[in-house]
């Protein structure tokens, strides 16, 4: 819990007088950069003091007990330090703060083909990008303006310059800047030991907002929801790692009228095993096809996916369910053209607690994998909280130019890869382990992110 004013340092002080009361040896660790709970107890020298502090214990090992104090309440405290945000991003953010920048002039991996002799730096425009998926719904201009105040550069862009530049980039140059990007922050997560390189993956499509101007002439890129309303909206493709790994946006595409779902999964699918070993892939409904599930099969591959609970479906159910089976598995044989077919098995599983009496209790699952499988698929619903994330990253924009669209997701897929990457490295800098649930909020990182970078 990081919310300000809900007495956190006041409980965990209290806590700790009655244990000490109690006859329990008590260390306080003062992990709140505001260090309320350290000055509240008269440690407010050691929590200015940049010498010897908290995190010289935690990221240089130093002796603890150096800065370990008795107080007047029979317990011990580690003050905290105010320098301890800027201190916990020197071991695990100054290597992933941002992947995109170039060093020493031009990067090999990527290029805005500016030019020699230009004035301002081509990490300004990366800088820049990286200002505006930190503001909330922030515009170029608007905050190409405000860049020029925060930032320490001598010079940085405006807003039509930074987007005319963005524009000059075709989709495959934005893929290939992305794909090398992650490849970076994958080697250096790599070099811990929790970070497993390996696993599931899910592919997935998410929409922008709903689209309101006129998109006359470019029907082919703003078209149906997914929901299949009359709204007409943006859509991109994501491949991204779930289960015991850490969430990471391997890759990302744009999706346009007439493109086959298949050729969406085999692209997403080339990446991705090009990154890490593939061991299981998580599909939502839309991609319940024949031929992408043999494709997936051909390669070794295990697959689940949700079938939608048609006439047939609700019958088996409602057998199940009045025989109070909660499992049952039949074979399956999909016909592929020309006397081929694709062998694979329909589960139905009855979920608990369910809010319903009736067959809909139950959902059904295709997969080549078996029952155990289906476990894994709950990993699927990370990324629905993880594309709230990511929008939250996106560059505020009514342009219809679809480059420059695509360029905004797939920075901001990069912005939510990277917090998650450094959520990793300081929880297992803190706690030998990493668990799913964020240590590190979004806003943390973001706070690191400005004071590495330099950029607000």
């Amino acid at each position: 819990m990081l919310k300000g004013g809900v007495s956190k340092s006041t409980i965990a002080v209290n806590l700790a007088r009655q244990l000490a009361a109690h006859d329990h040896d008590f260390l306080l660790i003062g992990l709140d950069p505001n260090g309320h709970a350290s000055v509240g107890l008269g440690f407010a020298d050691q929590y200015h003091n940049t010498e010897e502090t908290i995190g010289d214990v935690f990221f240089d090992d130093a002796d603890p007990t150096s800065v370990v104090y008795d107080t007047s309440y029979e317990f011990d405290i580690l003050p905290s330090s105010e320098d301890l945000e800027q201190l916990s991003g020197r071991s695990s953010w100054a290597t992933c703060s941002n992947p995109l920048r170039c060093s020493n002039g031009k990067s090999s991996t990527h290029s805005l083909d500016r030019g020699e002799g230009c004035e301002i730096h081509e990490n300004a425009y990366w800088d820049l990008q990286t200002y505006l998926g930190l503001r909330e719904r922030l515009a170029a201009n608007e905050g190409a303006r405000s860049f020029v105040c925060e930032s320490t550069r001598d010079r940085t862009p405006l807003g039509h310059a930074h987007r005319g530049h963005i524009r000059d980039l075709s989709i495959d140059q934005v893929r290939e800047i992305y794909r090398q990007a992650i490849t970076r922050l994958l080697n250096e997560v790599a070099e811990t030991e929790q970070f497993f390189r390996a696993g599931i993956i899910v592919i997935d499509i998410t929409e922008a907002e709903p689209f309101t101007g006129d998109g006359t002439g470019h029907e082919d890129e703003i078209i149906g929801t997914k929901e299949k309303t009359d709204e007409y909206a943006y859509q991109w493709a994501t491949v991204q790692l779930v289960g015991n790994a850490v969430p990471i946006v391997l890759d990302t595409r744009p999706v346009r009228k007439g493109e086959s779902r298949l050729e969406i999964v085999k692209d997403l699918l080339d990446s991705a095993e090009e990154m890490v070993h593939v061991d299981n892939v998580l599909m939502d409904q839309e991609f319940d096809s024949q031929h992408i599930l043999e494709m997936i099969s051909q390669r070794k591959l295990s697959y689940v996916v949700p079938k939608r609970m048609q006439t047939s479906k609700k019958a088996q159910a409602k057998r199940l369910l009045k025989r109070r089976k909660d499992r049952y598995e039949t074979d399956r044989k999909l016909h592929l053209g020309k006397n081929e077919w694709h062998e694979t098995t329909l589960i139905y599983r009855r979920e608990e607690d369910s809010e319903h009496d009736d067959h809909r209790q139950y959902s059904v699952f295709i997969t080549n994998g078996g029952t155990g499988h289906l476990t894994e698929y709950g990993y699927r619903w990370e990324i629905e909280s993880g594309y709230k994330s990511i929008k939250r990253f996106m560059t505020a924009t009514t342009s219809k130019d679809f480059g420059l669209r695509f360029f905004y997701f797939a920075f901001a897929c990069l912005l939510y890869s990277i917090w998650r990457a450094v959520d990793l490295l300081v929880q297992v800098e803190l706690t030998g382990k990493y668990e799913h649930s964020p240590m590190v909020t979004a806003d943390n990182a973001l706070t690191l992110l400005k004071k590495e970078t330099g950029i607000g």
